[in-house]
């Protein structure tokens, strides 16, 4: 109490000071109409400036219950896709032989949202916020709504990191849409928006912005998901393959809600590949 009374005595003069000033603006503003409407205008341009802060503040983080929302409806849409082309690859096996046993429900998505992301490194990765309670496991892609981004290395309960794109050390089994032509996706580790197919064959028919795809030779991707569009060849001295430049359809620069593809046949699939190792 005695140092609030010291700090009133010892500013008294400015509390003072602001009370005539206070009292001077009121007296000012009432003793003539042009000096109210004046005051009032700037009350009121003030108060919309202030408002109109508020108001796009809130509406801000409005939208990002507004964009998990379409996350979520973009992640159901995908996965109606996903199983519908699965089921007309089996409606075509069925035709053919119609003991074959459909499954409708092959893939799912997983949202999650990216918590640290790198791709200034030779070898990057980045941290999503699903783990081993959402079913995320090892081994499963991972794709943003414009394309492919990366595959899951390691899990915890609630977290996993994925390998992305940007590494070096891994490589993406990858097609020229619409054709037979497969090659090998990769990251030499400079531009983040460039990968390059290797691995192409000599004789592959290509023009300038086709779209590169998942090849779906493997448990990792489905069939026909983007990973960009061809830019041009690049020059090698392998007379037996082409290595086309891609531009990745994804932008890792502003990496933050992506899904995590779920195959139901997976684990199936991928132990049928080691009964020959036995035998």
């Amino acid at each position: 109490m005695r140092n609030l009374l010291n700090f009133i005595i010892k500013y008294s003069t400015w509390f003072v000071f602001t009370f005539y000033v206070l009292i001077s603006c009121i007296l000012l503003v009432k003793s003539s109409d042009n000096h109210f409407s004046l005051y009032m205008s700037s009350a009121n341009a003030i108060g919309g400036a202030i408002y109109r802060t508020s108001s796009q503040v809130t509406d801000y983080f409005g939208l990002l219950a507004v964009n998990q929302r379409l996350q979520e409806s973009n992640a159901k849409l995908e996965n109606e896709v996903l199983n519908l082309r699965q089921q007309l690859s089996q409606y075509k096996v069925l035709v053919q032989d119609s003991s074959a046993d459909a499954r409708s429900e092959r893939f799912g998505y997983v949202g999650a949202s990216v918590i640290n992301n790198s791709i200034r490194h030779p070898r990057n990765h980045f941290t999503i916020d699903r783990g081993t309670s959402d079913g995320v496991m090892p081994g499963m892609g991972v794709v943003d709504q414009s394309g492919v981004v990366g595959i899951v290395d390691a899990t915890g309960k609630n977290t996993s990191r994925v390998i992305s794109l940007l590494n070096q050390n891994q490589h993406f089994s990858a097609k020229i849409k619409n054709t037979p032509y497969v090659g090998s996706l990769t990251w030499r580790g400079e531009d983040p928006s460039i990968a390059f197919l290797e691995e192409v064959p000599r004789h592959a028919k290509f023009h300038i912005g086709d779209t590169i795809v998942t090849s779906g030779f493997s448990t990792t991707f489905p069939e026909g998901i983007d990973f960009g569009t061809v830019m041009g060849t690049v020059k090698t001295s392998d007379d037996t393959f082409l290595v086309l430049k891609i531009r990745l359809a994804s932008n890792f620069k502003t990496l933050g809600t992506v899904r995590i593809i779920k195959d139901s046949l997976k684990q199936e699939l991928d132990s049928l590949k080691n009964i020959g190792k036995y035998e």
